[in-house]
């Protein structure tokens, strides 16, 4: 071993040294970090988490590989993950409990150290009975264990952000393209947009509330039946970005200009909303953020340390697809 030969002491000692077991001299102990930095010596994390008991890997569970959502909360889990030792396996589960589940069983198979879990359907009781094996980290829901942590963003609090500056705006007919009617953060959102339109004196209207599934397809779909219906409007709130760019793709080719003819707002603040045309007005979800600071919260349960960590709230971004109404 190149630091032992370096500093005059065998392997076992720099092995103790680094482990901060080894009851030695002060100038061996400088010998032995002077060698180090001479050879730039990095221990082996892998051989030290096996030592410790730990396969030095995270799962994650999302819910949608492909979706720009789920890319922008996995980069804030890779920073994270920096200078931990640690590297994840990541897996999907399609939006379906029992899918999740098993998904989870493998990674627990696979002796991971935790498990982040990217919103999901499962109840919250079956993510608790999972925690007593390993420590899980999840966004969408309210739980705080010695085992559990959850990050749950105020979705109400965020759809009535939008809709509240439409009718700032002079808006009073909005329709609303809503996301699947058993999803938790859609009916949280389909309750903002209902309590600005309550605030606001409008009375609520359930022709213009159109159900979507989050995906670009369902914007356009729903777009085409408030047409089909013949429902008059001059906004629209789309429960996510995805929906509103199938939204705006509908009206473009219905000849509606937006925001002359037609205000737009989404919900997520993906990175792609900046460079639509024009720039997307949306709610902003710190994704990036929920994803670093939730990994930094499972690697302190991971080290025995309590379990904390707080996201930045929701935000309007206000950019171009919003007018008041002449």
């Amino acid at each position: 071993m190149d630091v032992a030969r370096l500093a005059g002491v065998s392997p076992s000692t720099v092995s103790r040294i680094l482990n901060g077991t080894a009851r030695v001299s002060d100038d061996k102990r400088d010998a032995v970090l002077a060698a180090i930095d001479k050879v730039k010596f990095a221990p082996n994390q892998m051989a030290q988490g096996l030592k410790k008991g730990r396969s030095m890997t995270i799962g994650i569970v999302v819910q949608d590989i492909s979706s720009p959502f789920f890319d922008e909360t996995l980069r804030g889990v890779d920073d994270g993950l920096k200078n931990t030792g640690y590297a994840s396996v990541i897996v999907s589960g399609h939006w379906d409990a029992e899918e999740e589940a098993d998904r989870i069983r493998l990674l627990l198979a696979r002796k991971v150290d935790g498990i982040i879990l990217l919103s999901g359907r499962m109840s919250d009781q079956t993510v608790l009975n999972f925690s007593a094996q390993r420590p899980i980290v999840s966004t969408g829901r309210a739980l705080h264990t010695a085992s559990a942590l959850g990050f749950k963003l105020d979705n109400e609090a965020g759809a009535y952000l939008a809709v509240h500056h439409l009718i700032e705006l002079g808006h009073r007919r909005i329709a609303f393209i809503t996301g699947p009617a058993n999803n938790i953060d859609a009916g949280e959102r389909l309750a903002g947009y209902t309590r600005a339109l309550r605030e606001a004196g409008i009375a609520l209207d359930d022709k213009l509330i159109v159900e979507g599934d989050y995906h670009e397809s369902s914007g356009m779909l729903a777009m085409n039946q408030l047409f089909d219906t013949h429902q008059q409007f001059t906004a629209v709130f789309a429960a996510n970005d995805l929906t509103a760019y199938g939204a705006r793709l509908a009206l473009y080719r219905k000849g509606i200009r937006v925001p002359d003819d037609i205000s737009l707002v989404g919900f997520d603040d993906l990175p792609g909303s900046s460079y639509t045309t024009p720039p997307l007005t949306t709610v902003r979800q710190p994704l990036y953020d929920i994803g670093r600071i939730a990994t930094q919260a499972l690697m302190r349960i991971i080290n025995g340390e309590p379990a904390r960590g707080e996201v930045p709230p929701l935000e309007l971004v206000v950019r171009e697809t919003t007018r008041r109404v002449r």
